[in-house]
Parts: C-alpha cells; sequence; structure tokens
C-alpha cells in the first residue's frame, strides 16, 4: 500500500497537507522546512519544484520560486537534497511542478529518480488530461508514483469523474478557478465542495487554494477529507530566521 493511501486509510478527516517551495527561503533549507512541517502535525507534504512560468501560482508562491532559482535551485539538485530524506521523513511527500522542466530532465528519468529517492506521488497541473492517459500514465505507474488531478468549480460532473478514476492518492479540489493565495469569501465554495461529496468519487478529496488560517481550514475539512495550504506558510516562514519556530506558531494555529 503507497504511503498516500495508508495516511487516508488511518486517517479519514482533517488531513493537512502543506506546500513548501524547494530551496526556499534557503537554497539549502527544504529538508529543515519538511522536517519541521512533519514535527508540527503536517499529515503530508507537496513539495514546489520551483519554476520561472508557473500557470497556477500566486504571487507570493511565484516569489518564492524566483528566490530558489535565483539561488541556483534545479531539479539535479532536488533530488541531491531529497537523497536520503526517508532516514528523517515519514509523512507522504508528492512533488508539484510543471511538464516543461521535466520534459527537459527527461520525463521517465525524473520518475525513475523521484520513485528511488522516496518520493510518493506526483501534482502536474499542465499536463492535459488525454496526453497523461496516452503518454505519461504508464511511466509514472511504471515507477509507483501517485498521480493527482486537480478540479475546479467549472469542471463538469462527466470530467470530474474521468479525473478522480485516473487520479491515485488523492483528488485536489481547487476552491476557485483564480490563483494560489487569493484573498477571497470562502462561502460559494462550500456548494462547489458539497457537491462533490455527493458524487461519491474512490477518491479522497484535498481543497486547496484560499486556505490560510483554522477557518478555512475548518471549513474545508467539513465537505473534504482535509485541505491543502501554501502561499500562507510560504509567508510565515519567507523571512527564513527561525523556519522550526515560524512553522510550529503557524501549524498551531492552523490545527488549533
Amino acid at each position: 500500500m503507497s504511503r498516500i493511501k495508508n495516511l487516508f486509510e488511518r486517517k479519514k478527516e482533517r488531513v493537512l497537507n502543506v506546500y513548501c517551495t524547494a530551496g526556499f527561503p534557503q537554497a539549502d533549507s527544504t529538508l529543515n522546512v519538511m522536517k519541521a512541517l512533519q514535527e508540527n502535525g503536517a499529515d503530508l507534504i507537496e513539495l514546489g519544484m520551483p519554476y520561472s512560468d508557473p500557470l497556477a501560482d500566486g504571487p507570493v508562491i511565484q516569489a518564492s520560486s524566483t528566490k530558489a532559482l535565483q539561488a541556483g535551485m534545479t531539479i539535479a539538485k532536488l533530488f541531491e537534497q531529497l537523497k536520503d530524506f526517508r532516514k528523517e521523513i515519514s509523512v507522504p511527500v508528492v512533488l508539484m511542478g510543471y511538464l516543461n522542466p521535466l520534459l527537459q530532465y527527461g520525463f521517465e528519468k525524473f520518475c525513475a529518480t523521484a520513485s528511488e529517492v522516496g518520493i510518493d506521488g506526483l501534482i502536474i497541473p499542465d499536463i492535459p488530461m488525454f496526453e497523461y492517459e496516452n503518454e505519461y500514465a504508464a511511466v509514472v505507474k511504471k515507477h509507483g508514483l501517485d498521480f493527482v488531478f486537480l478540479v475546479t468549480p467549472e469542471t463538469s460532473e462527466e470530467r470530474i469523474k474521468k479525473l478522480d478514476n485516473l487520479s491515485t492518492g488523492f483528488l485536489y479540489a481547487v476552491s476557485s478557478s483564480s490563483i494560489t493565495g487569493s484573498d477571497k469569501d470562502f462561502s460559494p465554495v462550500e456548494t462547489y465542495l458539497q457537491r462533490l461529496k455527493e458524487l461519491k468519487l474512490k477518491n479522497p478529496i484535498l481543497v486547496g487554494f484560499g486556505i490560510k488560517d483554522k477557518a478555512t481550514f475548518d471549513t474545508a475539512c467539513k465537505y473534504a477529507n482535509g485541505a491543502i495550504i501554501g502561499s500562507a506558510y510560504i509567508k510565515a516562514v519567507e523571512n527564513g530566521n527561525d523556519v522550526e519556530r515560524a512553522t510550529k506558531k503557524f501549524l498551531n494555529e492552523v490545527i488549533g
């Protein structure tokens, strides 16, 4: 059983997935951030691979990516940092990124190395469903990785079911069609999440975009198995002075 599947078997609700950018706030702080997240209550870690032209990332995550890239972060360097991470990190870890850098690295080589170091799954928002099914799914499966698709309030019921069928691990329910970190009213999202719940999908659902504190986390957890926090956490650690302390304070406030 995969680590992600195992997590959701063990903990069916209030699962907290925290996004952090590899190589941020300092080039060599990736592992320290991951350890701080694990020690302070994150159930799952979504590790962002910095990219210069992200589609869905808001200004906070974009700025963290820019800083990491300027400090020399690359996919090869990330894998070097992750080489022995399983000696200290037991929670599931998914890599989130965009297709272009993975193709430059070599998609099969990327999946093989990710699996080898102990990564559990991938979130690649710009792989279309058709291409994934016909070009990439076999490679991802061959290397034992889970693959997570995103659905939005505009995704049709038929397409949601298809994406749910192709996803393994969990389904990422984007709370709105805007970029991450948007400071919008969360209430209209509840109708959409209720609709998803009624579809009785095969994958657990985690809600992302706009989850930033205890109130939004609690609301998301009413309708889904848990939630994903990104921009709010990046803001909490961006000064880089004391990642452990900042992480502890932030997660204590969210989990309550």
